[in-house]
């Protein structure tokens, strides 16, 4: 490696030093002398059709990946992303969001410039940014840049949010110095490598395990924020150790083994009351991850009780009321399974009949043929489609709680509606998802497992709002299939209001033509499906379940048809209210 590079090079070399091998986003102005550098970096350019899809693309890709990064135009570009980038500080995805800036002395003399408000002031967009990253770093010297950009890099990985970057003009091609890049052990303080354990975590540890000694009927509630604190493989131990009885989250359902014995499924508090009364009455709840939002805890209904609750977050353990700050949760969880393993946990055996049962898989050539399909069985016989590896994806609306209720095989990954919610994310989620999986297969880190996909459950609404996406996914030739579930129009917001509503009706389309249009060859398999019997010939196309690149089928449903839970007591309000207006 040479004693200087051009800044551009610099940042890229990082970014592929941390594992990134795409970069999403969209050319403008200000950054197309930064996009120059990329593929001579070693890393793949995908352009997006537009700024928020990229950003919803970095998204997915960092969730799988673990490191995304996204480029975009200074202003309206960096605007457009926005809204991803709140969604991926929200839900901990480690997303690096690059901006191409005007020159210096551009900003120095205040031009009044395109892309600004022709007033001057170049800081504001930063300072929109600053609410919805984690760390912000405008460049501005190339003396002091290679440290800035590895600063906000360590803050992105060890808070696993989004950070932001500002890269002038004409700075992209100023000389740098390599050493950082040359020095492993700065390499490894970037990657998190190591973190040492403190004082504090050996005396939380000890209150801990001699809870864990003493406990009778215990439990464990895994959620989704075990990811993004990278203790996933240490909490699937703990599960395997201890036998105890299982929950996940939403957010955490893929992240836990659910073919073990002891790991019951979603954990939906009030909507399963035989859940709810074993969580309640457990004398220990050691919770992973949490990220108690009212979506993620069905209206607050799954938050185990806090009295008995050891609970695992950023740098803190809790137990019961009292809080021990200052300790890496990596370390402390990993302390703790290696403690567990020399553990004899002799505890009582669970009376079988206290616990819910798994979620089941269905038949469907136990069906009617001609009988329409509908969503209280559709989505247990979908979990038969689903293999090892597969990553799977429920928008926000009736997939997303259709997903809830598979049963799904080891080394699953899933994306559910948890906290943003932001209708059309899942759609380039996918591409960018679906773009990281392959990448890993590539490089035989993806569970010993060669062949996966990623599979898409989107209605009809969602799917309008981010189409354009099907084209990058083609134009990628990525495997990815589309179950979209035309329920002719917004059924999630009909049971919340507006059953019968205008608003909430959408333009009738001719959805599996849309892959033509946007760039599918004339044998890309696409098929609409009303009965089980249309359905099952389908799923027992070759070309559709071991096919490769994109497969789409449109699944008809009626506008009123959803799981039983939460959206069908929204229905049947909502039918009530409809009635009397009527």
């Amino acid at each position: 490696m040479p004693s200087t590079v051009k800044l551009g090079e610099y940042l890229f070399t990082r970014l592929h030093q941390l594992g990134v091998r795409s970069i999403h986003g969209v050319p403008g102005d200000y950054n197309l002398t930064l996009l120059d550098h990329i593929e001579p970096s070693g890393l793949h350019w995908v352009g997006n059709c537009n700024e928020l899809d990229a950003g919803y693309a970095a998204d997915g890709y960092a969730r799988i990946n673990g490191l995304g990064a996204l480029i975009t135009t200074f202003g309206v570009g960096e605007l457009s992303a926005i809204n991803a980038i709140a969604g991926a500080y929200c839900e901990r995805a480690a997303v690096v969001h690059i901006v191409g800036t005007p020159e210096r002395a551009v900003q120095d003399c205040r031009l009044k410039v395109h892309h600004t408000f022709a007033d001057g002031n170049f800081d504001r967009f930063a300072q929109m940014h600053a609410q919805i990253t984690v760390a912000q770093a405008s460049l501005k010297d190339p003396q002091s840049a290679p440290e800035q950009i590895d600063a906000i890099l360590k803050q992105c990985l060890l808070h696993s949010r989004p950070v932001y970057l500002q890269v002038p003009v004409d700075l992209v091609d100023a000389s740098v110095e390599t050493g950082r890049l040359r020095s492993e052990c700065l390499l490894a303080d970037l990657t998190l490598a190591e973190i040492k354990p403190t004082p504090a975590q050996d005396r939380a540890l000890s209150i801990v395990l001699d809870k864990i000694k003493t406990a009778k009927r215990p439990t464990i509630l895994v959620d989704g924020e075990s990811r993004a604190l990278r203790i996933t493989e240490d909490v699937q131990r703990i599960v395997q150790l201890t036998k105890w009885p299982t929950w996940v989250t939403v957010f955490a359902k893929g992240l836990v083994d659910e073919t073990a014995s002891n790991v019951h499924g979603v954990y939906r508090g009030s909507y399963d009351p035989k859940a709810k009364a074993f969580v309640d009455n457990s004398d220990l709840v050691l919770c992973f991850g949490p990220h108690f939002s009212t979506t993620n805890t069905f209206d607050t209904t799954s938050i185990p009780p806090q009295a008995v609750t050891i609970s695992f977050t950023d740098n803190e353990i809790r137990v019961g009321e009292q809080t021990y700050r200052d300790i890496p949760t990596r370390s402390a969880v990993s302390r703790l399974r290696q403690e567990l393993s020399a553990l004899d946990l002799d505890l009582p055996a669970t009376q079988e009949a206290e616990l819910p049962g798994k979620a089941r898989k269905g038949c469907l050539s136990s069906l009617p043929s001609e009988q329409s399909i509908t969503q209280d069985r559709l989505w247990h016989l979908l979990g038969n489609f689903i293999r090892e590896g597969d990553i799977v994806l429920g928008e926000t609306g009736t997939a997303g709680y259709g997903i809830q209720e598979m049963a799904l095989p080891p080394h699953t990954r899933v994306f559910a509606p948890v906290t943003w919610l932001s209708i059309g994310y899942m759609l380039p989620a996918a591409q960018g998802a679906a773009l990281a999986q392959r990448e890993l297969i590539a490089s035989s880190v993806y569970h010993g497992i060669n062949q996966a996909r990623t599979v898409l459950f989107i209605g009809d609404g969602s799917f309008q709002m981010t189409v354009q996406e099907l084209g990058t996914i083609i134009r990628e030739k990525l495997d990815v299939i589309i179950f979209l579930l035309n329920n002719d129009g917004y059924t999630i917001e009909r049971c919340i209001h507006g059953l019968k509503k205008r608003y909430n009706d959408i333009a009738p389309w001719r959805y599996t033509q849309a892959p033509h249009f946007l760039g599918a060859d004339d044998d890309v398999f696409t098929a609409t499906v009303n009965t089980w019997g249309e359905l099952q010939r389908v799923l027992s196309s070759p070309k559709f379940t071991s096919g490769s690149g994109l497969r789409m089928v449109e699944i008809m449903l009626d506008r009123e048809d959803v799981l039983e839970g939460p959206l069908l007591d929204l229905l049947r309000e909502e039918r009530k209210a409809s009635s009397g207006e009527s």
